[in-house]
């Protein structure tokens, strides 16, 4: 009961958050200098089209009755027709969210796979040499802006060493639709497609490793820290005074008790990479939503922009929900602190 009022509670707060981001997100849309009808038109429209276009998307009624448009129209899953392309921001989203989520996914796990063994064993190896190799590794990647090592990883693999493609989700003569879940990935191991698996991972691995330094860095420090200061309590000293082995000792008790930085770091860093992914995207080619949303601001399409914010928030408070439950099952004490 205790931590089905703690889950309720931040459901509580997520659905407070989206509702105060619908507002401010529709506020700026139209506070924006321009006329995004005119633009989407062009200059050689005439007045009559304009304002039959401004009538048709609803442009000319009063803000509040706009508003109430526009959430009425979240509720539906609708977003709006996207002035530049004229079709459904949904389905534009659709199409090219899938390959963003994948290349986050792979960013996370790259960087988790490679941030929490490099924090521990800089913690266990305090001081030292190993500690030293680390954090230099840690604060490159994290001072590194992800464009230039993306451009750097393109250079050195892709046409220096020729080892790894460095645009693009798969080879052009490759056909394989990913109809199942949009990750291609995951629809060539369900297909039983493997060669397709093996080229979409070759594909994702220049990309991944570009957005995932900065993270793995951050994760890296934040273990370090959290496993140093978990090693200073009573419980791991009195560990080690009964001879516990040292790998028993940080793996079973200290490792769990440091996981909750980490994780909020990984979920902050995985909700911020699903809009913020646009500049490697736009490196290596790759067909994502971050892309798509830069290319509507350019343009000005004022539905769009309110469409991949609305998605990218949604995101945000999801992955900030689930980092809650999970540092609550990790370490029962925030459930209380919460509660109390």
């Amino acid at each position: 009961m205790e931590f089905l009022l703690f889950l309720l509670r931040r459901v509580a707060w997520s659905l407070l958050v989206l509702f105060g981001l619908s507002v401010v997100i529709f506020i700026i849309a139209r506070a924006m200098p321009g006329d995004p009808v005119r633009l989407a038109l062009g200059p050689r429209a005439s007045v009559e089209q304009v304002e039959q276009l401004r009538e048709t998307l609803g442009f000319n009624q009063p803000l509040v009755q706009q508003y109430g448009m526009y959430v009425a129209g979240l509720a539906r899953g609708d977003l709006g027709r996207s002035l530049l392309t004229e079709q459904p921001v949904a389905d534009d989203i659709r199409q090219t969210f899938s390959a963003t989520f994948e290349l986050v996914l792979s960013t996370i796990t790259i960087a988790f796979a490679l941030g929490v063994p490099l924090g521990v064993a800089a913690a266990r190896y305090k001081d030292r040499w190993p500690d030293n190799v680390v954090r230099i590794i840690a604060i490159f990647s994290a001072v590194t802006p992800s464009f230039f090592l993306a451009i750097l990883l393109q250079i050195l693999a892709g046409y220096v060493l020729h080892v790894l493609p460095t645009t693009g989700r798969l080879p052009p003569g490759l056909a394989f639709s990913a109809d199942n879940t949009g990750l291609i990935t995951i629809d060539a191991l369900f297909a039983g497609r493997f060669d397709v698996f093996l080229e979409a991972l070759r594909y994702l691995l220049l990309p991944s490793i570009a957005l995932a330094a900065a993270t793995m860095g951050q994760i890296a420090r934040i273990t370090r820290s959290s496993m140093i200061d978990v090693s200073s309590q009573d419980y791991a000293e009195a560990g080690r005074a009964f001879g516990i082995p040292e790998r028993v000792r940080v793996f079973k008790y200290m490792l769990r008790p440091s996981f909750v930085p980490p994780l909020t770091i990984l979920g902050l860093e995985f909700a911020s990479l699903i809009g913020n992914a646009f500049v490697v995207e736009l490196v290596f080619s790759w067909p994502g939503m971050a892309a798509y949303g830069v290319r509507t601001i350019l343009q000005k399409d004022l539905n769009a922009i309110m469409g991949v914010v609305i998605v990218s928030g949604v995101f945000f408070v999801l992955a900030n929900l689930v980092i809650d439950v999970l540092t609550g099952i990790v370490d029962p004490r925030i459930r209380i602190r919460g509660r109390r």
